[in-house]
């Protein structure tokens, strides 16, 4: 098979020119029909089950499959089989249609990434219940020790996130390998809906910290999210009534510090968030030093970060 050919056999199965892709393979002989099922192209190594499959040409994907005799688990370099392909991507029928043909359903690609987790950095639902429903384990963790749940709270679908927990209620304790939980990602990423959903419904403990002593506080305040950091100290609070004082007559997240010795307000400043800062000021949380003996003012770089510490906010003491 010539240079040519391969390239026109790729963009015939990328293009979804099914009857145009028959006849170029038919052309080639019993040969042709035997090779080109198991053939892999160009360095990622996908194969044109690989292709139809991202594209979602599910006609072509049944005549690869049925009649040349593709097999369903073939996978590229990466380890992505068909059904990576198709989850990624948020073809339905595709995925579907490979689960039916045998896919496992849980197969890992390349870093340990299930077909479920590729499909919830898409937030389709639909794909999401179509996988859950032939068995995958939204609790298997990748090679960083994010599971499903982890990406769906990254992504910040609230009926996502809502479904995983009703299918699978313990989900939400996973921890990665830096024991970041999914409220550290959500608040990280200024998800506010889905933060209020795991506060809710989930059991974080106050001021639950990663590795690196970080708090999803201040993963919020770093990041600029305000509302989300007001969220968990209002709503947190809420929750552990019976266990903890009133979290801001306490401080408790407040004026937490990482291993470094950094308060939130040192986090603000490190990612030039001006109103972040002020709030956190007005909070009473005051300017300090770090384990460096550096202030969080310091930090500061822009100039509305620099004018919140001159408009006579509370100061170091």
């Amino acid at each position: 098979m010539d240079e040519n050919t391969c390239k026109l056999l790729v963009k015939l199965a990328q293009e979804g020119q099914l009857s145009s892709l028959e006849k170029l393979i038919s052309l080639g002989g019993s040969a042709e029909v035997q090779t080109v099922g198991s053939k892999h192209f160009g360095r990622s190594g996908d194969t044109l089950l690989h292709y139809a499959a991202r594209k979602g040409h599910l006609d072509i994907m049944e005549y690869l499959i049925t009649r040349i005799g593709t097999d369903v688990e073939v996978y590229n370099n990466d380890y992505k089989r068909p059904l990576h392909e198709a989850a990624s991507m948020s073809h339905q029928a595709c995925v579907s249609y490979l689960l039916r043909e045998g896919a496992k359903v849980d197969s890992l690609k390349k870093a340990d990434w299930t077909p479920l987790m590729m499909a919830c950095t898409r937030r389709n639902l639909g794909v999401i219940r179509e996988l859950l429903c032939h068995g995958a384990d939204p609790a298997l963790k990748n090679k960083d020790g994010w599971n499903s749940f982890h990406i769906a709270c990254r992504e910040g679908d609230p009926l996502v996130v809502q479904h995983l927990l009703v299918v699978a209620p313990d989900v939400w304790r996973a921890e990665s390998k830096t024991r970041r939980t999914p409220l550290h990602t959500a608040a990280m990423h200024g998800c506010e809906e889905v933060v209020r959903i795991l506060l809710e419904r989930c059991g974080y403990a106050p001021g639950c910290t990663d590795s690196c002593g970080v708090t999803p506080f201040m993963d919020a305040v770093r990041n600029g999210h305000i509302s989300v950091a007001r969220l968990l100290l209002e709503k947190h609070q809420e929750g552990h009534t019976s266990t903890i004082k009133t979290l801001l007559e306490l401080g408790a997240d407040l004026h937490v510090r990482d291993k470094k010795g950094r308060t939130a307000l040192h986090m603000a400043c490190i990612g030039q968030h001006a109103d972040t800062a002020r709030t956190l000021l007005q909070l009473g949380l005051k300017d300090s030093e770090d384990a460096c003996g550096t202030t969080a003012m310091q930090h500061a770089r822009k100039p509305d970060v620099v004018r919140v510490f001159e408009c006579g906010l509370p100061d170091p003491s």
